[in-house]
């Protein structure tokens, strides 16, 4: 099989973790970065052992024609760096939030049609072992009818106002960053349709959402959603069934997976021992997508998205 050529959009922090993930999977190579600073591409590149960098994106897209580009800037520039992927025939996998709206997130999913572009959100946990585990575990029945659920993640970057987190310029805030994987990793599990939600926010002097919390409603179980960038939170995924009790502790980086009955005795416990990098999962399925011709995913599919980004204009109103 030939080999699958990435290049990456950004030599931000989490893509030392996709470069890590990729040296894992046979057959795929990364084959040029970029950055507004040349001096930054060429120590990413150097670290982690990239052939070519580039200080302009648009080059370097048209220079390398990769198989695919992995988008890895802050958020506020995904929508630009997704739609110029597209402008070049080049397929996407961008972080989480894939926009920074519901308009931009159509724009961009309408010309994946448009070009038949394949484009994904980078939502890992999606692909966790332990994750796909307490799926199955949902859908055998082992926990019975869901009637009440928590996903909850936060903790307390550095207060600054400059950084990711809390610049609005930069696309900051909780909804952007933790709050999506409550959402996506829930509707993940519980794949009902919601018929209520209720959606509140508090903000940071810089302007940013720092706590999210939001109530769902589904037929015969209510969810409530926690995520903050204030607080740090006991971070974990509970669905409250019937017959016992779901739990995922640290949902998002999820290592494990533990089957409990009403009385919270364990049942049953999953330990992904195997797991060197968890990006792999996601990385694989962009490259069996696109050699399928395909373009989205069908874990990760292109209204999940959408959804999401309508929850967090709600999120975000002031």
């Amino acid at each position: 099989m030939a080999e699958f050529r990435f290049a990456i959009i950004g030599a931000a922090g989490i893509a030392n973790k996709f470069c890590d993930a990729v040296s894992y999977i046979e057959n795929c190579t990364i084959v040029s970065v970029a950055s507004k600073s040349m001096e930054r591409a060429e120590a990413f590149a150097k670290k982690n052992r990239i052939a070519r960098a580039y200080d302009d994106y648009e080059t370097m897209l048209v220079t390398e024609k990769p198989d695919a580009c992995y988008i890895a800037v802050t958020t506020n520039a995904h929508y630009e760096m997704c739609m110029l992927c597209l402008r070049h025939h080049i397929p996407f996998l961008c972080e989480k939030t894939m926009c920074t709206g519901s308009d931009q997130t159509k724009e961009v999913f309408a010309l994946c049609r448009e070009k038949h572009i394949f484009g994904m959100e980078a939502m890992w946990s999606r692909f966790l072992p332990a994750v796909e585990q307490a799926k199955k575990w949902v859908k055998e029945g082992r926990i019975g009818k869901v009637h009440f659920g928590e996903v909850a993640i936060g903790f307390m970057p550095p207060k600054d106002f400059t950084n990711r987190y809390f610049d609005p310029k930069l696309g900051g805030g909780a909804a952007y960053d933790l709050t999506v994987y409550c959402y996506e990793l829930l509707t993940y599990l519980l794949e009902e349709p919601i018929l209520e939600r209720q959606c509140i926010s508090t903000w940071s002097e810089s302007g940013v959402d720092t706590s999210n919390l939001v109530s769902l409603r589904y037929e015969d179980a209510l969810v409530t959603l926690k995520g903050s960038i204030e607080a740090c939170l006991e971070e974990k995924l509970v669905l409250y069934g019937e017959k016992g009790i779901l739990t995922i502790p640290s949902p998002h980086f999820a290592e494990k997976a533990i089957l409990c009955d009403n009385g919270r005795t364990v049942v049953e416990e999953f330990l992904d021992t195997t797991t060197k990098n968890g990006f792999c999962y996601e990385i694989q399925e962009v490259m069996d997508c696109i050699r399928a011709g395909k373009i989205e995913s069908d874990k990760v599919p292109h209204s999940l998205t959408l959804e999401y980004a309508a929850l967090c204009e709600e999120l975000l109103k002031k």
